[in-house]
């Protein structure tokens, strides 16, 4: 961390050194993982964001005045837009100078997430639910004139300037939840329109900081964006927090991360004080970590904190149910995906590559969310039932009728990192002890995101970071017409699960609701798109400088409430 004195202003520049930067760009719409939605989180905003120090997780106004005012049938919310929010300074506006936000440029930026040209990720969130969204995505799908934004749109509607109606074709008890989501960020038009397939690379946003220099697979650099709207952090009763209250934010000035692919750079550069964070790999486990899982003496005595905390997060193999070996719902096909399944020794897996940071999962949806069922996999590793499995799915000893050996492809993101590359090699280890062979290809992140997108895969790893405490933000992914480019990077489709999902999805939250995901999930496990993997437990390490983190389920708009001390 660096501080720097600025001539005349008599105080230190604060700059926060990390690690990141492997991800597609800052387009909104395409922010569909982990990496990307944190950087866009940086620059761009939305009507609304969580309530950072808040347990349990709600809602609060960010570029809204207030919560909004729903109509009696749940259909219509109306939200009040601030004034005075303003895009910055770019050489898309007129003269260079930025303008007010108005409610406009969210019915804007909410078709651009429709627009199934753009073939967003993001598109879920408004498609099944707002009025006239699909029949939208229908005529421009159809269509080869260009894309009209202006013509009037029965589900998003600028009542005036600073007025905005989202109108719902049925009840949406996730719409609040999916308003925080990077997909809603606002957008300007001229950005979009004066950069074209740039834009990605120019963020134009009302964000905390805004993007100063990136060099692709090297470094990426923020700064304070002097046109933010005046946030403060916020009051809260937590001794922790409590230095900070009402000062403006960010509380940092930039933001510095280097594109680190070998765990052993990142190390030392932590041990050095430059990065504020790291995580602890397998191979420096026990040396960091003592036996009754505390930070060892010598990091401890340094001040260094450890935070250990479990996630929202479930990490399977997914197959793609259009593949002519794996996919397709048929009995052998089936057979053949579950045999996979038990042939992974999920346990070993967690003790060897994970020194126990996780636990075998057992359902889609993990542990903490309604819906989950603590009850055993299915498909947990048996080899004999493997073996069987196979062999009643047409290959018995990993060959079939004709002797031909059965080998699959999965890809893996990772590409120069040990880690991975260990991963990749216990997968294909655990499938060779059933006679068949398992080639794993190592992308690059964002070209892995791009070949699960267009759904070239036959089997991928992945993990599904949950976008808000609600069951349905899971099982949406395996929804028949979220298929790829959709969320459903399976392509998985199943008639009995379409059915219960159109029926719940409109459902508030209830004991009801709960066990109908339940059943959903235990559908899913059946058929076996995924097999399951691991629910991970973060293990955190921070530098005694670094201040204010609360660790978050959902913490893409977080980074504004960090601050470093000097030292």
């Amino acid at each position: 961390m660096l501080f720097v004195l600025f001539p005349g202003f008599g105080r230190a520049e604060s700059v926060l050194y990390g690690v990141g930067g492997d991800f597609k760009g800052f387009d909104p719409v395409d922010a569909g993982d982990v990496e990307s939605a944190d950087q866009v989180g940086r620059v761009y905003e939305g009507l609304l964001e969580y309530a950072y120090l808040d347990r349990p997780y709600h809602v609060i106004p960010r570029l809204a005045e207030a919560l909004p005012e729903v109509s009696a049938d749940g259909l219509t919310y109306t939200f009040k837009i601030k004034n005075g929010i303003r895009f910055p300074d770019d050489p898309c506006f007129p003269g260079g100078k930025g303008r007010e936000v108005t409610a406009q440029d969210f019915v804007y930026s909410f078709l651009r997430t429709l627009n199934p040209r753009l073939q967003s990720q993001g598109d879920w969130i408004f498609v099944n639910h707002v009025r006239g969204a699909q029949e939208w995505v229908d005529r421009v799908s159809s269509s080869k004139d260009p894309v009209n934004y202006d013509a009037p749109f029965p589900g998003f509607v600028a009542t005036d300037r600073y007025t905005l109606q989202v109108n719902l074709a049925k009840p949406y008890p996730q719409l609040l939840w999916v308003l925080t989501m990077q997909y809603a960020f606002v957008v300007p038009r001229e950005a979009v329109e004066f950069y074209g397939k740039d834009f990605r690379n120019h963020p134009v946003g009302t964000g905390p900081f805004r993007l100063k220099a990136w060099r692709r697979n090297y470094r990426i650099e923020y700064e304070r964006n002097p046109f933010f709207s005046g946030q403060t952090f916020p009051a809260n009763t937590d001794p922790e927090f409590q230095a900070d209250v009402g000062k403006p934010l960010p509380l940092v000035d930039r933001i510095i991360e280097y594109d680190i692919r070998e765990y052993y750079t990142t190390w030392q550069m932590f041990l050095g004080g430059q990065l504020y964070s790291a995580g602890i790999n397998k191979d420096y486990f026990e040396k960091v970590i003592s036996p009754q899982l505390e930070l060892s003496g010598d990091l401890a005595r340094r001040g260094i904190r450890l935070q250990k905390s479990p996630l929202l997060n479930t990490y399977y193999l997914g197959f793609n149910m259009l593949d002519p070996v794996v996919g397709g719902m048929s009995e052998p096909r089936k057979k053949l995906r579950q045999a996979f399944a038990s042939a992974l020794n999920v346990k070993k897996y967690c003790e060897v590559l994970t020194n126990n940071r996780s636990t075998p999962a057992t359902s889609p949806i993990p542990p903490g969310v309604a819906g989950h069922e603590p009850k055993p996999y299915p498909h947990a590793y048996d080899l004999e039932r493997a073996k069987r499995l196979l062999a009643e799915a047409g290959y018995p000893g990993g060959k079939d009728a004709k002797g031909k050996q059965l080998r699959l492809t999965m890809i893996m993101p990772g590409a120069g990192s040990t880690d991975a590359r260990q991963a990749a090699d216990f997968y294909a280890e655990q499938l060779r002890a059933i006679g068949v062979e398992l080639e794993v290809q190592m992308l690059t992140g964002a070209e892995y995101l791009r070949r699960e997108h267009e759904g070239e895969t036959q089997i991928f790893w992945a993990g599904w970071v949950i976008d808000y405490p609600d069951a349905q933000n899971v099982l949406q992914l395996f929804y028949g017409p979220n298929k790829c480019p959709g969320v459903n990077a399976t392509n998985y489709q199943n008639p009995e699960f379409d059915k219960l999902y159109e029926h719940v999805v409109s459902m508030a939250d209830s004991p009801e609701r709960t066990a109908l995901y339940a059943k959903m999930a235990d559908i899913v496990v059946e058929d076996c798109p995924w097999a399951l993997m691991t629910y991970p437990l973060a293990y955190g390490l921070f530098q005694p400088w670094f201040q204010n983190y609360k660790q978050h389920a959902f913490p893409y708009a977080n980074w504004k409430y960090f601050k470093v001390l000097p030292h």
